[in-house]
């Protein structure tokens, strides 16, 4: 029996499963732990693509399974975190009953998420670099994000709920939209045409040093405008 084969596969639930634990973290307010399992998917999300690399371990399965791990880790979880910050502020609105509905805005987020993942399975253009923003992106801007805010989640509970389904709403238009993405993976060590990826990776550094999770946002709103950038030039 050839093991090697179940290799990526294996990894890939185990992203699953890093997405499972999220989403209780976070309905359960404990959006630190909640933000360090998506961020551990992310890591086997990496994983499970190298070494069906590295072991030419490809099987259709794995796409699809792949996928639907994605779904969950970097669509549900986000949005669950996004629920439980909504929730939290929901019964200071000036709506009476029907501020009970506002958390369900955070749906937004899965929805455009496993839309974003179909239509990336489909589309024959995204072989190297990508079309609209990657979910994984996504889930670590908005999981760095809702942890950093929590200090100021009560000051004024109108204008932060508004800002969030505002921006709920633009960043998962970025997941579907046709703004090309750089990809991440670096396929060699040269700075020739690694740049970007490099010039990312060092800021990352500098931000998360500098701003602990808040960083993680900053940093995709940085691969967001080098992206821009990029296909401008």
């Amino acid at each position: 029996m050839n093991i090697a084969k179940y290799v990526p596969n294996t990894i890939t639930c185990f992203n699953l499963v890093s997405g499972c634990a999220a989403c209780v973290a976070a309905l359960e307010g404990n959006l630190f732990l909640a933000a360090m399992f998506v961020i551990l998917a992310a890591v086997f999300d990496f994983l499970d693509g190298f070494a069906a690399r590295l072991m030419h371990a490809y099987s259709p399965i794995g796409k699809e399974l792949d996928s639907l791990a994605d779904v969950v880790s970097f669509g549900v979880a986000p949005g669950m975190v996004v629920f439980w910050l909504l929730s939290e502020v929901a019964p200071l609105l000036p709506f009476g009953s029907a501020a009970a509905v506002v958390p369900y805005w955070a749906f937004v987020i899965p929805a455009f998420s496993a839309l974003r993942l179909a239509k990336f399975n489909i589309d024959d253009r995204q072989t190297t670099s990508f079309i609209g923003l990657p979910v994984p992106a996504h889930a670590l801007f908005w999981v760095g994000a809702a942890y950093s805010v929590l200090p100021v989640l009560y000051t004024n509970p109108l204008l932060f709920t508004v800002l969030i389904c505002v921006l709920a709403l633009v960043t998962s238009l970025l997941l579907v939209s046709e703004i090309p993405m750089f990809a991440l993976k670096i396929t060699s060590l040269k700075w020739k045409g690694n740049e970007l990826r490099y010039m990312l990776v060092v800021c990352a550094v500098v931000f998360v040093a500098a701003f602990g999770f808040l960083g993680l946002s900053g940093t995709i709103l940085l691969y967001i405008v080098l992206s821009i950038f990029n296909k401008k030039k």
